[in-house]
């Protein structure tokens, strides 16, 4: 629960922080300028309150490693639902609405998952996981787009080391194999988040 609360913060913390000429960069996503990807964050802080207010009476059928499936399509950045985000973002206009909407709805996800019960069962995409699992499962996707984002920002701060270690961990369970040890988490992340994923139910972005 920390260390999903100290990966978000971080990521929303380096989010305001933006130029408004930071926002028309490319980011870590295929296809994704920075303004998408902070657009796609709104809709992943959404997803976090929509999941915590749905519970769930069923046994857990996923846990923080399982709720991600590899894919063997690479992301491409034509996904209907991709280009959904791209549109959603252009039209609001200005930078400065995006880091208004992040901010109010990204500060009441983290005030939503500090007060959860990390047993508390809770349904989304038809899969059941604890609440516990569920924000697990969100450090290693904040990590990865905090990593997308400042991907073509050098001045711009990174993700917390805490979370790329861990997220470095969820990884290696995820493709049931150990990277070199030669490898930094950073490194391993950067070398292996082009192996393509998707949420369990969800033909999301693979980078997601």
């Amino acid at each position: 629960m920390d260390l999903f609360s100290r990966s978000w913060t971080a990521l929303l913390t380096t989010v305001a922080e933006l130029s408004d000429e930071d926002f028309a960069q490319p980011s870590g996503c295929a296809g994704w300028l920075v303004r998408d990807l902070v657009c796609h964050l709104v809709i992943d802080a959404q997803d976090v309150l929509i999941t915590l207010v749905t519970p769930a009476d069923a046994e857990p059928t996923r846990d923080a490693v399982t709720y991600w499936e590899v894919s063997a399509t690479p992301p491409a950045g034509d996904d209907p639902l991709n280009a959904l985000t791209v549109r959603l973002a252009a039209a609001h206009g200005e930078p400065w609405l995006l880091k208004f909407h992040l901010d109010d709805v990204g500060s009441a996800a983290g005030r939503a998952a500090g007060l959860a019960d990390p047993a508390l069962r809770v349904s989304t995409r038809d899969e059941v996981l604890t609440v516990g699992d569920h924000l697990s499962a969100y450090v290693l996707e904040w990590t990865l787009h905090h990593l997308d984002l400042v991907a073509h920002l050098p001045n711009a701060a990174g993700p917390p080391t805490a979370g790329l270690a861990r997220s470095h961990e969820l990884l290696e369970s995820i493709a049931r194999a150990e990277f070199p040890v030669s490898f930094s988490d950073q490194d391993a992340l950067h070398r292996c988040v082009d192996v393509p994923r998707r949420r369990a139910g969800h033909a999301g972005r693979g980078r997601s």
